[in-house]
């Protein structure tokens, strides 16, 4: 299977010296990463065709690499948002995505909400079923936002579905305790489904609206914070501003697992990306690499 490689990478050099000795072996332990995570997004499951089944075999291909565990950006389901979709609908895209998840059996996944998750449709908000609240059950999440740390890593999901895509006061509120409680010695991921920046926006738009916001509170963390994921507008896109890396890292489904259309670069491309998802190698120093594999199923 062709791969390509998008690298976006910061590391010191390696010390020097002869095979086998003192300087190679700290070199080598100094470049070995502290974790290594998988970043799937915008996988859009549902139960058509052979969907499940490409699905299924990309998650094999993913496992092949060491990682430590699974962060998925949301729009794991195909849509439940759409006005026609049914609670007999909805659930049957959950379940197959909960078939399908059981291939990471063995690994944590970490995910956020889309905005194709929530199921805006039921008879009243009352509902169980109803909005971001159940899609986070779904998914597995403590909470719409949440954070954990791993190693000297802190993770902080966000929750981008509020108007103009953008942090509640709540939740905005609740990030800027989080980052000021951050030891001095770890560094930060956030991992949202909407890009907070990205070049794409220029022609599709999709960013956070309160993006200056979080500029701003992240320079004011700029000692902790290092890499912001998203999805959503399924382009793959990197970008580094005032030390921070963003990584939009295309989407799982390509065009919505379908063929593509005239803008397609590739059979199963939206635009010029491919489907594909991301392993990113995050060292102790704060510094990251950023390794995005197309797949062809």
């Amino acid at each position: 299977m062709k791969r390509r490689h998008f690298i976006q990478a910061s590391l010191a050099a390696a010390a020097t010296g002869a095979p086998g000795s003192a300087a190679n072996a700290e070199a080598a332990r100094k470049n070995k990463p502290a974790l290594t995570v998988a970043h799937i997004t915008d996988v859009h499951i549902r139960p058509k065709d052979f969907i499940p089944a490409r699905f299924k075999k990309s998650l094999e291909h993913l496992k092949t690499y060491k990682m430590d565990f699974v962060l998925n950006g949301g729009d794991s389901i195909f849509a439940a948002d759409y006005k026609d979709v049914t609670r007999e609908s909805m659930l049957a895209q959950w379940a197959t995505w909960d078939d399908c998840i059981k291939s990471l059996s063995g690994f944590e996944v970490y995910s956020c909400i889309g905005n194709h998750d929530p199921w805006w449709q039921a008879p009243s908000k009352d509902d169980e079923m109803y909005g971001v609240a159940y899609a986070a059950k779904r998914a597995g999440m403590p909470h719409r936002y949440y954070s954990f740390t791993k190693k000297n890593w802190h993770f902080i999901i966000l929750d981008g579905n509020n108007p103009g895509v953008s942090l509640d006061p709540e939740q905005m509120t609740w990030l800027e305790k989080e980052l000021e409680n951050v030891p001095a010695d770890h560094y930060v991921l956030l991992m949202g489904h909407y890009p907070i920046l990205t070049v794409t926006a220029a022609w599709a738009g999709g960013q956070h609206k309160d993006h200056v916001a979080l500029r701003k509170l992240f320079y004011k963390h700029k000692d902790k914070v290092k890499v912001c994921l998203s999805g959503h507008n399924h382009l793959l896109d990197s970008n580094v501003f005032n030390d921070v890396h963003y990584f939009c890292n295309g989407a799982m489904s390509g065009y919505w697992w379908e063929k593509g259309d005239e803008q397609s670069a590739g059979p199963y491309y939206y635009q010029e990306t491919a489907p594909g998802y991301a392993i990113l190698k995050l060292y102790e120093d704060g510094t990251v690499e950023n390794h995005y594999h197309e797949h062809k199923f």
